[in-house]
């Protein structure tokens, strides 16, 4: 078989296979979840401390794919702060990651300029990484899934079929060669946020860290009213990171529907935790990372302690 034959092959069952979509069901829930605190200004040093807290290893000799939040080019915390970028690829080249893949799809703007005009095409290349404009990529480069509130399925990047919003800059708006608008399905659905719990089923990610240094308690993506916390979280728990970021935003002033109430009832979270996706707030403990997060490490324990 020559060449050209043997690659039109290919292409021709890679095209057939992203036909069939995977459908997801629920995983079992974990027992207890973790949640570490950094109180720290200097990023470099609070990522670090994380992963310390953490004793992170997963990344040593493997290449490594990085999803940050860069929905549009505002500044932190609109979008992820290229010291925070910059930060962890170092932390993880610190504990002998592989290459590294900083992987995208902004729904604000054209991704590719928004990752130039954010610093973080250039943060990656100084680190010797590489970036994925997941607007770019061919249709083999998605895998399909069926999930129960998606009317017509979603697609996520192959790359990540390796904290739960940030999935889906992951899932495609449209595939090469469909027409089907996905993100539409998403924005106009009523179920918007057990949708994006469901994407979540699609990829398990070994760290998740969250710079919260300053946030928005009202309003966002974009812009809104801010606050500054001044504390870095992480865990390789979704759920428990957002459970922990909901009680850290409502001692911050935090406004709408998430605002009051069980934490583990507000919409997003009650959707990932029936399908398994991480540990309920009741049963998620809070470390400080340093003697100078303790408080904060018990405010947010005692607020996740009653669910």
């Amino acid at each position: 078989m020559d060449t050209l034959s043997r690659r039109r092959l290919l292409q021709g069952a890679a095209a057939s296979a992203a036909m069939l979509a995977v459908p997801l069901s629920a995983w079992p829930a974990p027992e207890r979840g973790r949640v570490v605190v950094a109180r720290e200004p200097d990023r470099a040093r609070a990522v670090a401390a994380c992963l310390d807290a953490l004793e992170f290893r997963a990344c040593e000799g493997r290449d490594v794919a990085l999803k940050a939040n860069f929905n549009s080019d505002d500044a932190f915390p609109a979008s992820t702060h290229p010291d925070t970028l910059a930060a962890l690829i170092a932390a993880l080249g610190a504990r002998r990651a592989g290459a590294v893949t900083l992987a995208e799809r902004s729904g604000m703007g054209d991704t590719r300029s928004v990752l130039e005009r954010t610093g973080a095409a250039e943060v990656v290349r100084r680190a010797g990484g590489r970036v994925i404009v997941l607007d770019e990529v061919g249709r083999p480069a998605w895998e399909s899934f069926r999930a129960e509130h998606w009317p017509s399925g979603f697609h996520l990047a192959r790359l990540l079929t390796l904290a739960l919003k940030n999935s889906i800059g992951l899932v495609a708006k449209r595939r090469p060669g469909d027409s089907h608008d996905y993100m539409q399905d998403l924005h106009r659905s009523p179920h918007q946020r057990s949708m994006i719990a469901e994407a979540n089923l699609a990829w398990r990610p070994a760290l998740n860290v969250m710079d919260a240094l300053e946030a928005f308690v009202d309003g966002g993506p974009e812009a809104g009213t801010r606050a500054a916390p001044g504390v870095f979280l992480a865990s390789d728990d979704r759920c428990a990171l957002d459970a922990a970021a909901i009680a850290l935003l409502r001692q911050h002033g935090m406004k709408g529907p998430a605002a009051s109430g069980p934490i583990a009832r507000t919409d997003q979270l009650a959707r990932a935790l029936a399908l398994g996706i991480g540990a309920a707030p009741n049963t998620v403990d809070v470390v400080p990372a340093s003697r100078a997060a303790g408080d904060v490490a018990k405010r947010l324990a005692d607020a996740l302690a009653q669910g």
